[in-house]
C-alpha cells in the first residue's frame, strides 16, 4: 500500500488560507450588548448598531430619526437667494424638519395606536397619511373594545358569531354597528353644511371633523384636530367608512368628498418643507402617497421604512429606499433605511429611544 503524502496540496491550501486585504480604519467591529454591565433600554438599543442584520437597521433608523428631530434651518448657511422670511436667525432656529408619518390600518387596530397617539398628541409629526381602516378603527375603539385572539381561529365560526378577525385580534361586529349609529347623524350635518355653504368636503377636512366630534383623548384624530395636524386618506372609502358613506348615499344623497383638494395640500406641504423626513410603517397607499409627495421637492431628506414586504414581485410596498431614489422620491445621498420587520415589534422601541426621550428629559 502506498504511503500517504504528508504535504498539504498547494491548491487546497491557497483556496482555504487566502490572505485578506487590511480592513480600513473606519471599519466597525461586530459586538453585542454586555449584560454583565447595567443595561438600560437606551443603552441596549444603542448596541443594536453593532449587532448586525435587522438590529443594525433599527440602530440606523434610530440615528436617522434623531437627525430628523434635531435638524434646524439654522444648521445650514444662508444661501444667496434665500427668502427674506428665512434670513431672520430666530426664524431659522425655529424652522424644523417636517416629518410625514404613514401607516396601514392594521396598526391602528393593534396597540401601536397608542404609540401613534403619543406622537400626534405631542406634535412630533407634521402630517399623516393612512388608509380608511387607519381612520375608522381609531374611532371604533372609542366606541367598543378590540380584543386579543389567535391567528388560527376558524373564519366560518367567527362569521356565525359576528366576530371580525384582524390577524390575532378580534373586533365584535357590534362595534361597527355603534360606529354607524355615531357617524350617520354627523354625515347628515356635514351634508346640510355643504348645501348651506356650497363648500364640499376633502378627506382631510372630513377626518378633522370626525376628530372634533369624537371629543375623546383616547383618539389619535382628536389630537390631530386639536393640534392642527392634517390627516390625508386617499382611499377614504376603502373600509367601514365607505360602507357608511354608501348607505348614507341612499338615505340622504348628495355628500361630496373632493380628493383634488388633498393632493394639492399634501404635495404643497412637501414642496414647502425646508427639510422633509418620512417614517412609513407598512406599504400600499400610505407608503407611496407620501413618497410621491416627496417627488414634488426632488425627494425626502430622511427616510425610514418598516415593513415585511419583499421586492422580488416588483411591488412598491416591498421596494427598498434605493428604488425611490431612482424616481426622485428620496434624494440621492440622503440618509435612508428599511427595517425588514413587523412594525409592532420595532416601532415602540424606535419611539422609546427617540421621540419619547423628550418626556424622559422633562423635569
Amino acid at each position: 500500500m502506498a504511503s500517504l503524502s504528508t504535504n498539504i496540496p498547494s491548491g487546497a491550501s491557497a483556496a482555504v488560507l487566502k490572505p485578506s486585504e487590511p480592513m480600513p480604519e473606519f471599519a466597525v467591529t461586530v459586538e453585542g450588548p454586555n449584560f454583565d454591565a447595567p443595561v438600560t433600554l437606551q443603552s441596549l438599543l444603542a448596541s443594536y448598531q453593532r449587532i448586525g442584520f435587522q438590529a443594525n437597521s433599527l440602530g440606523r433608523a434610530i440615528d436617522i430619526v434623531n437627525k430628523m428631530r434635531k435638524w434646524r434651518l439654522s444648521d445650514e448657511p444662508v444661501v444667496a437667494d434665500e427668502l427674506d422670511e428665512y434670513r431672520d436667525p430666530e426664524v431659522r432656529a425655529q424652522t424644523r424638519c417636517n416629518i410625514f408619518l404613514g401607516y396601514t390600518s392594521n396598526l391602528i387596530s393593534s396597540g401601536l395606536r397608542e404609540v401613534i397617539l403619543y406622537l400626534v398628541k405631542h406634535k412630533h409629526v407634521s402630517a399623516i397619511v393612512t388608509t380608511a381602516g387607519g381612520i375608522e378603527e381609531d374611532f371604533i375603539k372609542c366606541l367598543g373594545k378590540t380584543y386579543l385572539a389567535d391567528f388560527n381561529l376558524d373564519g366560518a365560526d367567527l362569521r356565525k358569531r359576528g366576530m371580525n378577525r384582524i390577524g390575532n385580534l378580534i373586533v365584535p361586529n357590534d362595534n361597527y354597528c355603534k360606529f354607524e349609529d355615531w357617524l350617520t347623524p354627523i354625515l347628515d350635518t356635514m351634508l346640510a353644511e355643504q348645501k348651506e355653504t356650497g363648500q364640499v368636503w376633502s378627506p382631510s377636512a372630513f377626518i378633522r371633523r370626525l376628530g372634533k366630534e369624537i371629543d375623546n383623548e383616547e383618539s389619535v384624530y382628536y389630537w390631530a384636530y386639536k393640534n392642527d395636524i392634517p390627516v390625508f386618506c386617499p382611499a377614504l372609502t376603502d373600509g367601514s367608512l365607505g360602507d357608511m358613506i354608501y348607505f348614507h348615499s341612499f338615505r340622504n344623497p348628495g355628500l361630496i368628498v373632493d380628493i383634488v383638494h388633498d393632493i394639492r395640500a399634501l404635495n404643497e406641504r412637501s414642496r414647502q418643507s425646508r427639510k422633509a423626513g418620512m417614517i412609513i410603517l407598512g406599504g400600499g397607499v400610505c407608503k407611496h402617497q407620501i413618497a410621491n409627495a416627496m417627488l414634488i421637492r426632488n425627494g425626502a431628506d430622511f427616510s425610514v421604512y418598516i415593513n415585511t414586504g419583499q421586492e422580488f414581485d416588483g411591488s412598491d410596498s416591498g421596494a427598498r429606499p434605493d428604488e425611490a431614489v431612482s424616481w426622485g422620491k428620496i434624494r440621492a445621498g440622503s440618509e435612508s433605511v428599511k427595517i425588514f420587520a413587523d412594525a409592532t415589534l420595532v416601532f415602540p422601541l424606535l419611539v422609546a429611544t427617540t421621540f419619547a426621550q423628550d418626556a424622559s428629559a422633562a423635569p
